[in-house]
């Protein structure tokens, strides 16, 4: 039973330490829109997802002025758009990135993801067209959102496709160069993507999803850090303790607009994913929160125990808020989009190495880094290469979206404004894996894929 203390925690969360959902994404299949011609099915499209979600804006704005939870985004997610391209005779995936750009324009969303292919076994009809449009598409649109899955702990890692998407990365930079490189920032390379991820850059809506469904992604890194800061010295043991309280706290709230959402709109409800995700308010961070535990700087010797620890904590908390918990559900570490992230890198404490470390105990990977604009195609592959390695070694998700600064080196600086935030190009090694990455062929999956 709530009561008044209950109810003003939650209001002193909101207005003071940003707690808020992060995004309602409803995940739309695409499936029984494929046809031969891809005019005929551009139209099929474009008629179901702005059917669907002809109301999904206007809901997540009722229940925000209703409950005062401030709902950040509302967004789409579709079938791996390559999927239903492969129906085509004559495969344009530009012409259908342009169509969900303007479904997702008609519904006034903040994103579309799932302009998406799953290649970690090899590349099946349609694959290689979307993958190869995707730099047009992404320079072409404003709202949507690229992933593609190069492997799995059962299957391992297509390391034809890693070649190819360091290519595609790169292109995607320069043909955005004349607009902060913002292509690579929509774009997402994993190694076990879940199907039903709320999250841009990498949400799409899984063939093993319903036709249509609602899911909620929640954030709350600055009323954790918050709660820390008001607990004082205790030891790890009552840090954790907190940290899992306050993610029940966090995730009651999702599962309550996930609720209310899906009544509204008649979907069903899907999941709410636990991620903490950061912004660039200061205060709303996830680096922060590691500090508050005792780091003098995120990135310094500890910071990898410490994210361990903040990661376990929240999913023990939240999965106990949920019925149906999914998606990534972890603590995001985006350099460009986390004021203290920003700021390690900027200083110095914060290297790639580092963030590699820590991308095996948390979600999701290497996300939103700005690397010198003459990196080498094949040094973004080997990037993507070891960061799925890790993934697929650990059966977990993890993930690359690097933005090459086209014309900056280490230091200088890149902005894309709102949640993508800002931060410097970061130094990489120098030294070349052009080789390896040219033996092309597949890693083979580890023994622990041998389950059965």
């Amino acid at each position: 039973m709530l009561n008044a203390r209950d109810i003003l925690e939650t209001i002193t969360m909101i207005q003071d330490e940003n707690l808020d959902v992060r995004t309602i994404t409803m995940g739309i299949s695409l499936l029984d829109c494929c046809h031969s011609d891809v005019d005929v099915m551009c139209r099929k499209v474009y008629d179901k997802i702005t059917r669907y979600a002809k109301d999904l804006v206007k809901t997540g704005e009722q229940i925000e002025k209703e409950f005062g939870i401030p709902i950040i985004n509302k967004r789409i997610s579709v079938t791996p758009a390559a999927m239903i391209l492969a129906s085509c005779e004559n495969r344009d995936a530009v012409k259908l990135a342009k169509t969900l750009e303007k479904a997702a324009v008609t519904c006034g969303v903040n994103f579309l993801g799932g302009f998406s292919a799953l290649v970690q076994k090899g590349f099946g009809p349609g694959d290689r067209e979307l993958i190869e449009a995707i730099p047009e598409a992404l320079s072409v649109t404003d709202h949507i959102c690229s992933s593609v899955n190069i492997g799995s702990t059962k299957a391992g890692i297509n390391m034809d496709a890693v070649a190819l998407m360091g290519k595609v990365v790169r292109k995607s930079a320069e043909l955005t160069a004349d607009r902060d490189c913002i292509g690579p920032a929509k774009l997402v390379v994993f190694c076990n993507a879940p199907e039903d991820n709320p999250f841009m850059a990498g949400a799409f809506h899984g063939a093993g999803e319903p036709d249509c469904v609602i899911n909620v992604g929640v954030s709350g890194p600055g009323v954790v850090r918050a709660a820390l800061a008001k607990a004082g010295d205790c030891d790890l043991t009552a840090v954790a303790d907190l940290i899992k309280k306050t993610a029940f706290k966090i995730t009651r709230m999702g599962q309550l607009v996930a609720s209310e959402a899906s009544r509204r709109l008649g979907v069903p409800f899907g999941i709410v994913d636990l991620s903490l995700a950061p912004t660039p308010a200061i205060g709303d961070s996830v680096a922060y929160i590691l500090e508050e535990m005792g780091l003098e700087c995120c990135g310094c010797h500890g910071t990898t125990a410490a994210l361990a620890l903040l990661n376990d904590a929240v999913k023990k908390g939240g999965v106990m808020a949920s019925s149906h918990v999914g998606g990534l559900s972890g603590a995001f570490i985006p350099v460009t989009e986390d004021a203290g992230m920003i700021h390690a890198a900027r200083c110095g404490a914060l290297s790639l190495n580092k963030l590699e470390a820590m991308t095996a105990v948390c979600s999701v990977g290497l996300d939103m880094i700005n690397i010198p604009g003459d990196t080498p195609a094949e040094v973004i592959s080997a990037i993507i290469a070891d960061e799925a390695a890790i993934g697929m070694v650990n059966s977990k998700t993890t993930a690359v979206r690097v933005i090459p600064a086209i014309g900056k080196s280490v230091g200088e600086e890149l902005s894309f404004g709102g949640l993508l935030g800002s931060g410097p190009v970061m130094p990489l090694s120098t030294y070349s894996p052009a080789k390896f990455i040219g033996r092309g062929g597949r890693i083979p999956a580890p023994m622990q894929s041998l389950k059965n």
